[in-house]
């Protein structure tokens, strides 16, 4: 099939609307055979093994203090994920002075980040720089009592060296812990109108753990960063 009849299959299948630049420089048959747009650029978007499709299992009672070996980080399948753990300091501040303390909680942070290479996942330059297609993220993390801060979402658009932050969204929610219905919530964002430069997403969301007798992990779910073939906002 020659180049031409490449690009004219992406453009047809895609829907791919007259102002999106397609220079006859890009090899359009690679790029069909990416089919980039509207498939979710995240691999392993459901590390604890659920879906939001169903509510959240609960979590096991613990047994016997020393029964078990004791577990300091969530169980699941980080395969694609950079993870790494930041145990927070006890805090004592509601503690009377001589109060004899048997157990305490010990909260820490679990990162799991990945990093997508647009280019390498089929979007070209000069699609990126100028028309510059909506990217959008989606989370659903499990809501708990644990504490009131027990999710955050960070998510940067980067320039060619991975480094250069262009454009970046932060959502960190406070939980109201006296209403507990233990469901999936969901947190999106559109980046749109960002720029030229952009050619890595940067996703990166933290989870509250506590551990004391028992281990309680924040979990999350179908995690996705995709882009299509759409601007919601004019240049």
């Amino acid at each position: 099939m020659a180049a031409s009849d490449w690009k004219k299959k992406c453009k047809v299948e895609w829907s791919l609307g007259d102002d999106i630049p397609m220079p006859d420089t890009v090899d359009w048959k690679t790029i069909y055979e990416k089919k980039p747009f509207g498939r979710n650029l995240l691999k392993n978007p459901a590390p604890f093994g659920l879906t939001h499709c169903a509510p959240p299992p609960e979590h096991e009672l613990a047994g016997m203090p020393g029964a078990e070996p004791p577990r300091f980080e969530p169980e699941g399948d980080f395969t694609s994920w950079k993870i790494r753990r930041e145990v927070l300091p006890y805090d004592t501040s509601g503690i009377p002075p001589g109060a004899v303390i048997c157990h305490m909680p010990q909260f820490s942070w679990f990162f799991l980040e990945q990093k997508v290479d647009l280019k390498g996942e089929g979007f070209w330059e000069e699609l990126l720089d100028n028309f510059q297609p909506d990217i959008s993220v989606q989370d659903w993390y499990e809501e708990s009592q644990l504490h009131q801060f027990i999710y955050q979402l960070h998510v940067r658009l980067l320039g060619a060296n991975g480094e250069t932050v262009i454009q970046e969204h932060t959502f960190s929610p406070e939980e109201d812990t006296s209403n507990f219905s233990h469901t999936w919530k969901e947190v999106s964002h559109v980046f749109s109108n960002y720029g030229p430069g952009v050619r890595h997403v940067h996703f990166e969301h933290k989870l509250k753990n506590m551990s004391m007798i028992d281990f309680h992990a924040t979990r999350v779910t179908d995690s996705a960063v995709m882009v299509r073939a759409t601007r919601s906002t004019p240049h």
